[in-house]
């Protein structure tokens, strides 16, 4: 079921870059959520607890999926029914992948605070972020230990790196555009545009 939010038009199929190992630009991502604004408006579903969450998550995790097969050229119609399920699903089963997460992270703040430190901010800036997107390509709670995905982070790591600062330049100047309230949406949903462009050349 397509929202009110939405056009009920069905989109053509987003034409992917035309190879897999060409870079996406800084252009083409940050006109990307612009390309069809009134896709921006499904934030919105952000205000209805719970049930508009889950839906958001679900779009989200389609529009990365996207993103992963090179289509860059404007964000996706949002669908209710199967993108609240899709999120719910996708919550359900990276409950593994947090407690794991969260468990070995206490213990190791326990045994010292600057080895728990050290190791939250090497698995949030060299592992969780393209484990995350393979999570989200793949559906399943396996592809969230698939640590062997990690390996193109190190054998790339300038790659990365570029990949990195790219996506916290975008971040900062849809920052400074939450002062005319699209900032805010056109944030949210091409936030990983860059690491997902990542994962489709060097990972998937």
């Amino acid at each position: 079921m397509e929202t009110p939010l939405d056009t009920q038009v069905e989109a053509p199929v987003n034409p992917p870059l035309e190879t897999p190992s060409e870079v996406l630009g800084f252009a083409t991502a940050f006109k990307y959520p612009f390309n069809r604004p009134v896709g921006l408006l499904n934030i919105l579903w952000a205000l209805i607890p719970i049930i508009g969450w889950f839906a958001l998550g679900g779009y989200g995790v389609r529009i990365i999926q996207e993103f992963c097969k090179g289509q860059f050229k404007e964000l996706p119609r949002f669908k209710f029914g199967d993108d609240l399920v899709l999120g719910f699903m996708m919550f359900i089963k990276g409950i593994p992948l947090m407690l794991a997460y969260g468990i070995i992270t206490g213990i190791l703040f326990k045994i010292h605070m600057v080895v728990g430190g050290l190791f939250e901010f090497f698995t949030a800036f060299l592992v969780l972020p393209v484990l995350v997107i393979n999570y989200f390509v793949k559906e399943t709670v396996a592809s969230s230990f698939e640590f062997e995905v990690v390996k193109p982070v190190f054998s790339h790591l300038g790659d990365y790196i570029i990949a990195m600062l790219k996506s916290l330049a975008l971040g900062i100047i849809f920052m400074f555009m939450w002062i005319i309230l699209i900032g805010i949406s056109a944030g949210a949903f091409s936030k990983n545009i860059f690491l997902a462009d990542f994962y489709r050349r060097r990972v998937k």
